[in-house]
């Protein structure tokens, strides 16, 4: 099986396959001496928990790990880790990366599609198995529950929590929480790839390139973030973000003009605790108690 441990990679093409594993298990709360030892100190902390798992021998059942050109932490973690392969101080699965590119243009675009070629290629997907995922795929979007929540929507926007916590926190102060958690995004398969076009990977490769979530995005903020309260039916917004997230903070200016432009309240949240173990659940629950619903 090959876990995920990014976001925008090529779902189908590892159901395909047969070696869909999910999202990587990080083993949050342990403590990482070994980590620590290898990785500097501005690595997002799910990457410490990865790499001391890793160390312990959790994911040796695990054929191999794939990670994402999307992200910044995900891209780096690859490198690191074949490295420590290497000198002989890790074992355990193979790191593998998929070349998602991410820049508006053609050869981005062509880049990604050669990125699935070579992945279907190594797994043994032909063009009939990974079209028949795509199906699948689109069949399971299609079935995902709609619909809006009946009371008032609090967007969570910033940097994608390791869990539900701060969701929870919104949800207790009588708004519906929208926003992915790391896991939700790693897993989300974005939308529907184009089906019937004679060439799956082309098809797969085109959608992953389009997709505008993601740290590495060249998508608008300001215009990103509108789409997001949009789609969402947002009255209230946290921009949440955590010290280690330098590479997203250059999109606060945008994100709060936007906002100010539309009128809707909002917390802002900079330099915080990736656990949470800080004041942002009582800063969130303060916030919450003075939106009028």
């Amino acid at each position: 099986m090959i876990a995920l441990a990014g976001p925008n990679l090529p779902h189908e093409l590892l159901a395909a396959a047969g070696k869909h594993g999910g999202a990587i298990a990080l083993g949050l709360d342990q403590p990482t001496p070994r980590a620590q030892q290898w990785l500097e100190s501005k690595f997002a902390p799910h990457a410490f928990a990865l790499v001391e798992s890793w160390a312990a021998g959790a994911y040796d059942h695990l054929d191999a790990v794939l990670f994402s050109r999307a992200d910044d932490t995900s891209q780096r973690l690859y490198y690191y880790l074949c490295e420590l392969q290497r000198r002989g101080l890790l074992a355990g699965p193979r790191p593998l990366i998929f070349d998602v590119g991410k820049i508006p243009r053609t050869s981005s675009r062509d880049l990604t599609v050669a990125a699935v070629r070579r992945l279907a290629g190594e797994l043994g997907v032909g063009d009939a198995a990974l079209e028949a995922a795509i199906v699948a795929g689109n069949r399971a979007r299609a079935g995902q529950p709609g619909g809006s929540p009946s009371g008032p929507v609090c967007l969570l926007h910033g940097t994608p929590p390791p869990d539900r916590r701060l969701h929870q926190v919104i949800e207790a102060a009588g708004f519906a929480a929208s926003g992915l958690t790391m896991e939700e995004l790693w897993l989300s398969p974005g939308p529907a790839v184009a089906e019937g076009t004679g060439d799956p990977a082309a098809a797969l490769g085109t959608q992953l390139h389009a997709r505008q979530q993601g740290a590495r995005s060249f998508a608008d903020p300001a215009a990103f973030i509108r789409q997001s309260v949009e789609t969402a039916g947002a009255s209230a917004v946290v921009l949440w973000r955590i010290e280690e997230d330098e590479a997203q903070t250059w999109q606060f200016p945008a994100e709060q003009r936007a906002l100010a432009e539309l009128g809707l309240p909002t917390l802002v949240l900079t330099r915080t605790d990736w656990q949470a173990r800080d004041g942002a659940p009582a800063a969130i629950a303060e916030f919450l108690a003075g939106v009028a619903r």
